[in-house]
């Protein structure tokens, strides 16, 4: 018996000195792992509110301030239900990969074809200068006989003319594009009144028309007929016509004068 009694006291001993240890043992606080929301494509992070969750537990699972969620979500307490969603911050727009399309066919490029050398005209005018002013009045006709010459300054064209009477100019046609150098040579009798070489660019397409001005000098002025002379010689001419019927006609009358008697 008093060996029933003493085991008895041993156990209620242990028992005293295991369950204080037991009582003031203490666990460390467990927190479900938060997984991270994926920006929607405004870019608003949105965390649902799962069973079990609190503002505060929010809170400290997402690392946002407490005052922080309730501005974002404009809550004035607590209070949140399950499902309900909870604006966490803004992030970036998840960005998609796309997914690549057939490779373009490469497009081949269709050289660029030389454009052909044009051609252009360049028209002479050697013009009787008569007032000597160096410009060509509508009543100034061409001269003849003057030597016309172009030539392109590389050398791929040469041309030469010569300048005829009335009032339409010498015209070298077909002429390849390029510097020319166009002289004109004065014909005997007459003086320049106007440069007779002058340079100019061809241009395809382009119609170049040049005068160039002669006067007669004093010596062939000398030589021609004054106007009074020239409008005196035809009444001459017919004054004496005139007197040589009247000596025919004389000498006939007095033919028959003498056969009469």
């Amino acid at each position: 018996m008093r060996k029933h009694w003493i085991f008895v006291t041993l156990f209620l001993l242990s028992g005293w000195l295991v369950l204080p240890s037991v009582s003031h043992a203490s666990y460390p606080a467990q927190l479900t792992p938060f997984p991270t929301p994926t920006p929607g494509p405004d870019g608003r992070i949105i965390y649902i509110v799962q069973p079990g969750d609190t503002l505060i537990r929010i809170s400290l699972i997402s690392g946002v301030p407490i005052e922080e969620l309730r501005g974002l979500n404009k809550l004035t307490g607590d209070n949140i239900i399950v499902g309900q969603e909870l604006l966490l911050g803004l992030g970036g727009p998840t960005l998609s990969t796309p997914t690549p399309g057939p490779s373009p066919t490469p497009t081949v490029e269709i050289p660029t074809p030389t454009p052909l050398p044009g051609t252009g005209v360049i028209c002479v005018l050697l013009y009787d200068d008569e007032n000597g002013d160096a410009l060509r009045q509508e009543t100034e006709n061409a001269i003849a006989g003057g030597a016309i010459s172009l030539a392109e300054r590389s050398g791929k064209a040469t041309f030469t003319g010569e300048s005829r009477s009335g009032s339409d100019p010498v015209c070298f046609n077909d002429l390849p594009e390029g510097n020319y150098t166009i002289s004109v040579a004065i014909p005997g009798g007459y003086n320049p009144t106007t440069i007779n070489t002058i340079t100019i660019d061809l241009n395809a397409g382009d119609e170049t028309y040049l005068d160039f001005g002669a006067q007669k000098n004093s010596e062939t002025l000398a030589n021609e007929p004054t106007p009074t002379e020239a409008s005196s010689s035809p009444l001459l001419g017919i004054l004496g016509a005139i007197f040589l019927l009247a000596g025919i006609l004389l000498a006939l009358f007095g033919t028959r004068l003498l056969r009469g008697r």
